[in-house]
């Protein structure tokens, strides 16, 4: 059997915050297990680990990123130009920048 990844972990100052933003732009939902972890997921009836998702973990940290660039970048696939013009647009309102 191949190994294949099932999980990104994200650090973070607010974990809720960038949760929230990751599963709004996946159209996903959030859960959490603990006070500092939200973990980003598929909704209908997902169970970890999923065969097909990536799922997504983002804890908080105290201390500050040290870049002026985030060190994780999540790419995201696209059907059409069409699409990924919607997807560029909904990115952007909620607050991602180019």
């Amino acid at each position: 059997m191949a190994l294949r990844p099932v999980q990104v972990n994200i650090k973070a100052l607010d974990d809720e915050a960038v949760g929230r933003f990751w599963a709004e732009a996946l159209d996903w939902g959030v859960s959490s297990e603990g006070p500092g972890v939200t973990n980003v997921e598929p909704g209908g009836g997902f169970v970890w680990p999923d065969p097909v998702a990536v799922c997504i973990d983002v804890v908080a940290v105290p201390e500050p990123r040290t870049a002026t660039k985030n060190r994780v970048h999540l790419d995201l696939a696209t059907t059409s130009a069409a699409h990924q013009a919607e997807l560029v647009a909904r990115l952007q309102a909620l607050g991602a920048t180019p």
